[in-house]
């Protein structure tokens, strides 16, 4: 099976954890040392808002490739429809397609798209 093959919410749920662990370190490499400080700031990154603006603006730069886009595009249109109470479906469901891609590349070995949708983000605050 390809890892463009696999389910996309399997995808997003590793994407998750490795998006967590990219954002979590990038703080700390910044100085920050305190865990209320560290929580804080964290959450400018890893809220589904946060998360569906960054890719709404790679999505605006053509920052995909078609195989790229397949794999964002499948798990944005999941028919799942759960999503937290403090956020839309929509965006939740954007938030699931940045986690899936990540979750792809990650899968995938591809470190140098890994890491060009990480520094991406990281650059925007």
């Amino acid at each position: 099976m390809k890892t463009k093959d696999f389910n996309v919410l399997t995808l997003a749920y590793i994407g998750d954890a490795i998006y967590e662990v990219f954002i979590r370190k990038n703080l700390i490499e910044k100085g920050i040392v305190k865990v209320k400080n560290l929580q804080k700031e964290a959450v400018e990154y890893v809220s589904a808002r946060a998360q569906a603006k960054f890719l709404k603006e790679m999505l605006d730069i053509n920052f995909f490739s078609e195989e790229e886009l397949e794999v964002i595009y499948r798990a944005r249109n999941n028919k799942g429809k759960s999503h937290p109470k403090n956020t839309d479906i929509l965006t939740y469901k954007h938030a699931t397609a940045l986690e899936a891609i990540i979750g792809y590349f990650y899968l995938d070995n591809n470190e140098n798209r890994l890491h060009d949708v990480m520094n991406f983000i990281l650059e925007k605050k």
